[in-house]
């Protein structure tokens, strides 16, 4: 139990109140209520219903006195009304009465200094379990008695909006209320809702700290050196983090203060579509485990073992597990400010080097542009092909201020702090997708390793003669000729017009905020040189 009751929700006349249980009573919980099965070697298998993924345009923000001159309002930020908000949470809370709900008492936030207390609410057992495996867990009673969440998400999945009477895109709805410090989900059980609208109020609260908020993982070396990879989904950041010569500290979102990096969450999200044992053996042995869900994962109702090639439901399958559950973590997830930033692309067009060196004014250009292509699965209405795409600072569906804040305090600190950028083409090489093939993870590795140990910082570097980008001559078990994606693509004329067609897309998406940055971030757009 707690002194700050669920009175202070308006939640009242429930069946049941499961306050704070532990992983296996929650595991009897979804196994008697039949919400998921419990796989070999223990994991809990769960299905998502028809939502797979995440639904940015059910997303809204309430428009109200208190944070409306400050979002950023348009596509990825769109505004409801307060009285429709009104409505539909008092219909919320009439759907809740005489139901079971479950409750975990987490923070936002490792560093005591700046996280962030919360509440998630939940009908269903297996997202309650997701919550607790994904924020960070309080381990004393008597600090949970006293727990007093600053924001609480409140998800119910079977409750659903009616969008003629409230305003919302389809029958399901994320809306972030700033003035109530209230989020409520319905419609949907992709539990990544969960964690992405706790990332969109922290990116609210804490640059107006002077804290730049970071959709990006990061590591520690055994210096204590601290590395971060920006990428969006499927572009190897949860997978080229995990390193087993390093120490993760967190596999998808920080904060930057002025003491340091620190990790916003307490468990990881990883995808797990046809995860390579071999290749990415700590997130392997994670989907091996109790206290891991897995949504949306093949399992042979037999045996109970998983098909992790099952992409039946979605390429999109997902593991949500305790950071704990990897060996080689920093526990209190925080560490000193980064020596290298590595901006994670997966370029569709092949076009780009697998890896440049950027300058702190390319580096905050290409961190506003935050180019990759979207998998196919991540968000519902995509096609089974990858599509390009210009996500502001790897992250814009959870963005809730103006761009040029987060870029005004990413340029500050890399100049400051001297940080080394790193852009890294994780995509295509040898020609565009359909033609070409993927980088080689090995390679991948291979070239990050160099940079991290300072190899690439004794090589001398090329410019690229389309992309003005410092392109390393070699690096140690890769061959040379991938360094330079021209080499490869065996009609070099096609190589040229695909690439002016990627500097032409670049151009295009940076006017919005040309007016906004200094010119010497302007000029370090790719093809200025030429």
């Amino acid at each position: 139990m707690t002194a700050f009751g669920l009175e202070h929700h308006g939640i009242r006349n429930v069946a049941g109140v499961d306050w704070n249980l532990s992983t296996p009573a929650l595991y009897e919980k979804i196994v008697s209520r039949n919400e998921g099965l419990i796989a070999h070697l223990g994991p809990i298998v769960v299905r998502t219903g028809a939502y797979t993924g995440r639904s940015p345009k059910d997303k809204f923000i309430v428009y109200e006195p208190s944070s409306a001159d400050y979002i950023s309002w348009g596509e990825q930020n769109r505004p409801i009304d307060p009285q429709k908000f009104e409505i539909l949470y008092a219909r919320l809370l009439a759907f809740l009465q005489g139901r079971e709900i479950f409750i975990q008492d987490c923070y936002a936030g490792a560093d005591p200094n700046y996280r962030i207390p919360i509440r998630v609410i939940n009908t269903q057992a297996w997202q309650n379990l997701f919550a607790r495996n994904m924020f960070v867990q309080i381990k004393n009673r008597d600090e949970l008695i006293e727990h007093r969440p600053e924001f609480t998400v409140i998800s119910a999945p079977a409750f659903h909006a009616v969008p003629e009477m409230d305003g919302t895109n389809s029958e399901a709805f994320i809306i972030v209320n700033f003035a109530k410090k209230v989020i409520i989900i319905g419609g949907t059980s992709y539990g990544g809702e969960i964690k992405k609208s706790i990332f969109t109020i922290l990116n609210y609260y804490l640059p107006r700290q002077e804290v730049l908020s970071m959709h990006c993982s990061a590591n520690m070396g055994e210096r204590g050196d601290v590395a971060l990879f920006f990428g969006l989904s499927g572009t190897g950041k949860t997978t080229l983090s995990a390193d087993p010569e390093r120490r993760l500290i967190g596999d998808d979102e920080h904060g930057w203060s002025e003491d340091g990096i620190f990790n916003f969450e307490g468990g990881c999200y990883a995808k797990v579509i046809r995860l390579n044992p071999l290749a990415e053996p700590e997130i392997y042995q994670c989907t091996r485990k109790f206290g891991t869900i897995l949504e949306n994962v093949g399992i042979d109702l037999e045996t109970r073992r998983l098909d992790l090639n099952d992409d039946s439901l979605t390429e999109n399958t997902r593991a949500a597990y305790p950071i704990t559950h990897l060996k080689n973590i920093v526990p209190e997830g925080m560490g000193r400010h980064p020596e290298h930033i590595f901006m994670l692309t997966c370029d569709a067009f092949g076009v780009l080097p697998p890896i440049a060196k950027l300058t702190p004014e390319q580096a905050t250009y290409h961190f506003l542009s935050g180019y990759t292509a979207k998998v196919a699965g991540t968000e519902r209405g995509m096609g089974a092909e990858p599509s390009a795409t210009f996500s502001t600072c790897f992250g814009a569906p959870f963005m809730a201020l103006p761009a040029e804040v987060y870029a005004r305090l990413f340029r500050e600190k890399i100049t400051r702090h001297k940080v080394s950028c790193w852009l890294v083409n994780t995509g295509w090489t040898g020609g565009p997708y359909g033609v070409g093939h993927r980088c080689d993870i090995a390679y991948s590795r291979a070239l990050l390793r160099a940079a991290l140990t300072g190899k690439l910082e004794k090589v001398p570097t090329h410019p690229d003669p389309v992309f003005g980008l410092a392109v390393p001559a070699t690096c140690p078990g890769v061959p040379e000729e991938i360094l330079h994606p021209r080499n490869t693509w065996p009609d070099k004329e096609a190589y040229d017009r695909t690439a002016q067609e990627l500097i032409r897309l670049f151009k295009d998406n940076f006017s919005k905020y040309a007016s906004q940055v200094p010119p010497e971030v302007r000029e370090a757009e790719p093809g200025a040189h030429l």
